[in-house]
């Protein structure tokens, strides 16, 4: 089979993460790979915020526990958080978003690192917490967040089968 195609069949959500560091080579790779999604008039709308420091880690995952309604870690214990955010003046902002998101998950797993999408980025980018953060890092156009892509090695026993596609996934018409 294809690698690519391969890449893109076995990849899966992980839900719990080693607490181990994730190389600063690696983590590049996966940015220049998210740096490649296309993007509508290739407007290049979508932003990505690499974070492995740990406390601005902790900080987002309690804003994110918060618009959860929980207290538990909606990162899964993952080391390195990857914020896609995209400008809201572009009309494909939130697709441009989505198509970053798919590109670093395909290439963590291509690298033998798990990953998962986060979600309610947006909210927590809406918070007065959420716009200080975009404004400490220089960061003042309006931007809405897309989600998270956490990215770690999977914890033992975290490898899961497929679920089977269902049957009216496709209509072909020729």
């Amino acid at each position: 089979m294809n690698e690519v195609i391969n890449n893109i069949i076995t990849r899966r959500s992980v839900k719990n993460y080693k607490p181990t560091a994730v190389d600063d080579r690696l983590i590049e790779q996966i940015l220049e790979a998210g740096t490649y999604a296309p993007t509508g008039r290739n407007a290049q709308a979508p932003i990505i915020i690499a974070v492995t420091n740990r406390e601005l880690r902790d900080k987002l995952s309690r804003m994110n526990a918060e618009v959860l309604g929980t207290t538990s870690d909606p990162f899964y214990g993952a080391p390195v958080v990857l914020i896609v955010i995209a400008k809201k003046s572009v009309n494909t902002h939130v697709y441009d978003g989505s198509i970053v998101m798919q590109n670093l998950m395909l290439a963590a797993h291509s690298l033998g690192l798990g990953s998962c999408w986060i979600h309610r980025a947006k909210e927590e980018f809406e918070s007065a917490e959420g716009k200080a953060i975009l404004q400490s890092l220089g960061i003042n156009e309006e931007y809405e967040g897309i989600g998270h892509c956490v990215i770690g090695y999977a914890a033992e026993g975290t490898e899961k089968a497929p679920t089977p596609r269902k049957k009216d996934y496709v209509y072909w018409v020729k």
